[in-house]
């Protein structure tokens, strides 16, 4: 039954179904079944890296059957991630993609990319350009030169990738990047050497003019109205921004609906896509709220609980349902499958063992049961059938054929051979 609250996610078609010869199907029962979302339902991908290495690499400091039993966990823990997602976040943070100048880890990448693809899931790169988890290696060189490496990085990263990832988070956290003093760092000098607003224009031309094609987001996790200033900067200053990345990672405690609505009003002033590129929320303790920067907690242990995982579920619940009936928002990445990754946190939608929390199963609930689509229909003396259901990708069925179609935003004839 439709839901009027998910309004916006629905189309409707007058759907023809032909045989292969282009003659109607008559008074036939037909099943239309939602295959994959045209909504990003995403997570943190970066386990499929590890599915890259057949053999064991040189690198790895352990024997070859301990290596295979890890390869043989990962797999487990990624086909429990495909079974929900059709989006993935890969990782491009320049000091561990080229830890030293030349030496660029594309193939881990390219694996990983090519196997989410091959499991109905879009990837997506990030980042291109961020002053956190920089090469080190640029330190060396003035402040043109680390410019000029900057531009050239995009241009052979994006150009690489084009028609395999799509989509980028050209630059990360803008707002602090010009005044980051935790350490020296090579992206900070270029910030204010150049400007904030400078440097955002020339790394999204250049990743524009390697892939006009490509999807371009900012990111931040400032969601202040500082952040809302350097968009409309941004903007006036003519820099293709095709999606606002709003990281909410919720180590604190869960910010709540007046928060999110919050957060939604400000930055859908734009009329921009609204992509919740990275959102945590825990299962376990909540970090104590006088600590600022997030990476300053460091624990031995952050163990999940019972109750936390229950009270983890409940939010991921409240805060999807919120963002899907949003019509402006258009995916929504958690950042960590399973727990342990960042910070250590029990963060994850499975246990560090893989078995699954409460929150996966509330997820995988809404977006294959509750937010599908499964219609028999019977075709009129002309073949046709209207079809209304949440859009993405179809599977159409007779008792003897099988086929196809996409179900878009503002359909309104389609025709499906079979």
């Amino acid at each position: 039954m439709k839901d009027s609250r998910y309004e916006n996610r629905y189309s409707t078609a007058k759907i023809r179904l032909t045989d292969a010869n282009g003659a109607p199907l008559k008074n036939t029962k037909v099943n239309f079944e939602l295959k994959n979302h045209e909504f990003l339902f995403g997570c943190g991908a970066f386990d499929t890296l590890m599915l890259s290495y057949k053999e064991k690499p040189a690198f790895f400091n352990i024997t070859d059957e301990e290596f295979a039993k890890r390869r043989e966990f990962i797999q487990e823990r990624v086909d429990k991630w495909t079974a929900v997602f059709n989006y993935g976040t890969l990782p491009f943070y320049w000091g561990q993609y080229e830890p030293t100048e030349g030496d660029v880890k594309w193939e881990s990448r390219m694996a990983g990319a090519k196997y989410l693809i091959e499991h109905g899931a879009i990837p997506k790169g990030h980042p291109l350009c961020w002053h956190t988890a920089c090469a080190d290696w640029l330190m060396k060189y003035d402040n043109k030169t680390i410019m000029d490496k900057q531009l050239e990085r995009i241009n052979r990263d994006v150009t690489q990738f084009k028609g395999i990832i799509d989509i980028w988070d050209v630059i990360n956290e803008t707002v602090i990047m010009p005044v980051f003093d935790k350490y020296d760092n090579a992206i900070t000098r270029i910030c204010n050497e150049y400007g904030r607003i400078n440097l955002i224009k020339e790394v999204f031309a250049a990743a524009h003019a390697a892939n006009p094609d490509a999807l371009l987001l900012i990111n931040d996790f400032n969601l202040s109205e500082d952040y809302k200033r350097v968009i409309d900067e941004c903007l006036e200053a003519g820099v293709p921004i095709g999606a606002i990345g709003i990281q909410t990672h919720q180590h604190q405690g869960y910010k709540g609906l007046e928060w999110l609505n919050t957060v939604l009003d400000r930055f859908s002033s734009f009329g921009l896509p609204l992509h919740f590129t990275e959102n945590t929320l825990v299962s376990g303790k909540i970090m104590p709220a006088h600590i600022v920067d997030l990476n300053d907690y460091q624990v031995d242990e952050w163990p999940s609980t019972p109750e936390g995982e229950e009270r983890q579920a409940r939010e991921w619940t409240e805060m999807y349902e919120r963002l899907f009936e949003h019509p402006l928002v258009e995916a929504v990445t958690g950042w960590d499958f399973a727990d342990g990754a960042w910070l250590h946190a029990p963060s994850g939608l499975v246990r560090l063992d893989n078995s699954e929390k409460p929150s996966y199963h509330a997820l995988k609930n809404m977006i294959h049961e509750k937010w599908h689509t499964n219609e028999d229909l019977v075709t009129d003396e002309e073949g046709y059938v209207t079809l209304t259901g949440f859009r993405g990708q179809y599977t159409v069925k007779t008792a003897d054929k099988t086929a196809e179609l996409v179900l878009k935003k503002g359909a309104a004839d389609i025709e499906c051979k079979l």
